[in-house]
């Protein structure tokens, strides 16, 4: 990034392992036809053992790890809040010397709140994310809104979470609640704790879609475009024509894109770009309204990444991983340091790299409920973000909470595994080779040439 001044510094780790604890929590129709919150803490016992499970991150070395307090029990109203699980919890990491990123939306809202459609949601949460940082103040790492363009599909447009919806404009209007909600929440976090140290980490799935014959190309190429909205919302990068008539179509206004045109671009100093890849990341696309199929491992992270930075230009973090087959995930985290060590060395990335390995084999975000099938697999920030702003509506403390409230259920299922240790495992045996190619690194002109400004 030469000419180019960000947050790192010039002094920043060349590389950073870290490992996360998932405190996803979105709602479902259960079997018995009735609305169900799956609270992957609650299912891990992590309520119960969260001094056990960072016991295990120590014990593994691993100084970063992206957490974050239950969302949906924490903000209990527009300005009321229950810090008690966090207070402990973060106490307990900073004791630890593990830096958290802190994970604050992840899949899910408070009952409160509804849904992703609730056009309250962004300046809510905007004011829970305030007030996390002026709380927590030693905090410096943020992931504010896990996976947007997920969550958006997998709640407005394939009709399995939250408000389960099966449509472009359900789609449209959880991506752009959730990407203000983003941008929003950044610029509280900035706000709050200072610009000095704060990084914010998007993590978002990367994807891509094959054409399985000839006729699929068109509708490849707009599944290809599609997957970017929400980085090009939350980045104010602009987009295609064909996707700006996709938008705009589906509800979004012209005043509304404009926003994030004006003020996401303030934050990218502050950015980093998080790229999740998994097996099902890409997809077979069929002619016509034919079915879309997992391709598995075609492309794999490094040419796809490759698409993602050459449009955002910004620095580049491995944010998810991992693969659910026990013979063979010691194998994939390897596979996945190389694609970055690729990126690395042909200059097509900032010269730092990362990697999160996520804490559990199995993966919620990314399989289907039984019996379905996808359709379609800061220094101006602070005051000015508030003016001529196109969403303006009346004052949230109509939402107020009421009476509401929240238990947390001590024994939900029976924990099957150590959330983190035996995820991060095959981790282990690439310390060594890190440490190693980090000393060839310092003492040989293998650096890469920098990415372009």
């Amino acid at each position: 990034m030469a000419g180019a001044k960000h947050a790192f510094g010039a002094g920043a780790t060349s590389v950073m392992f870290a490992t996360g604890i998932e405190n996803s929590y979105p709602t479902i129709t259960g079997s018995d036809g009735r609305d169900r919150r799956v609270d992957e803490m609650a299912k891990t016992r992590h309520y119960e053992r969260w001094r056990e499970d960072f016991a295990l991150v120590a014990e593994l070395g691993i100084e970063y790890l992206r957490y974050g307090p239950p969302y949906h029990l924490t903000q209990l109203g527009p300005d009321k809040y229950d810090w008690d699980f966090a207070g402990e919890t973060f106490a307990e990491l900073r004791r630890l010397n593990i830096q958290p990123i802190a994970d604050l939306c992840h899949f899910g809202v408070p009952d409160w709140i509804g849904d992703f459609q609730n056009p309250y949601f962004p300046e809510l949460f905007a004011k829970y994310a305030r007030a996390f940082a002026s709380r927590y103040p030693w905090v410096r790492l943020y992931t504010p809104v896990n996976e947007i363009f997920v969550a958006a599909c997998f709640s407005g447009l394939f009709g399995w979470w939250n408000e389960r919806l099966r449509s472009d404009r359900a789609f449209v209007t959880a991506l752009k609640h959730l990407a203000r909600a983003s941008v929003l929440a950044e610029a509280a976090s900035l706000s709050a704790r200072g610009e000095r140290g704060t990084l914010l980490i998007q993590s978002e799935s990367t994807e891509y879609s094959h054409s399985a014959e000839p006729g699929a190309a068109d509708r490849a190429d707009l599944l290809n475009e599609r997957r970017f909205l929400s980085l090009d919302l939350c980045y104010g990068h602009d987009v295609r024509a064909c996707m700006y008539q996709y938008l705009t179509d589906s509800g979004m206004t012209r005043a509304e894109y404009d926003w994030f045109i004006q003020h996401a671009p303030r934050l990218k100093p502050y950015s980093i770009m998080g790229n999740d890849y998994y097996l099902t990341n890409e997809h077979m696309v069929a002619t016509g309204d034919g079915p879309i199929t997992p391709s598995g491992d075609i492309f794999g992270y490094y040419i796809i990444t490759r698409q993602y930075f050459d449009r955002y230009h910004l620095p580049v973090m491995h944010t998810e991983t991992n693969l659910a087959d026990a013979k063979s995930a010691p194998d994939w985290p390897e596979k996945e340091w190389l694609n970055m060590l690729r990126l690395k060395q042909d200059g097509r990335a900032d010269h730092r790299i990362y990697l999160v390995q996520p804490p559990r084999p199995g993966r919620l975000g990314h399989r289907a409920p039984r019996g379905q099938r996808a359709r379609e697999p800061a220094r101006a920030v602070r005051t000015s973000i508030a003016r001529s702003d196109p969403w303006a509506k009346p004052t949230a403390s109509s939402y107020a909470a009421g009476g509401i409230s929240f238990q947390r259920r001590a024994s939900v299922s029976a924990r099957t595994e150590q959330p983190i240790g035996r995820a991060v495992r095959p981790l282990s045996p690439l310390r060594s080779k890190v440490r190693n190619w980090e000393r060839k690194s310092r003492s040989s002109s293998m650096r890469p040439s920098a990415a372009p400004a």
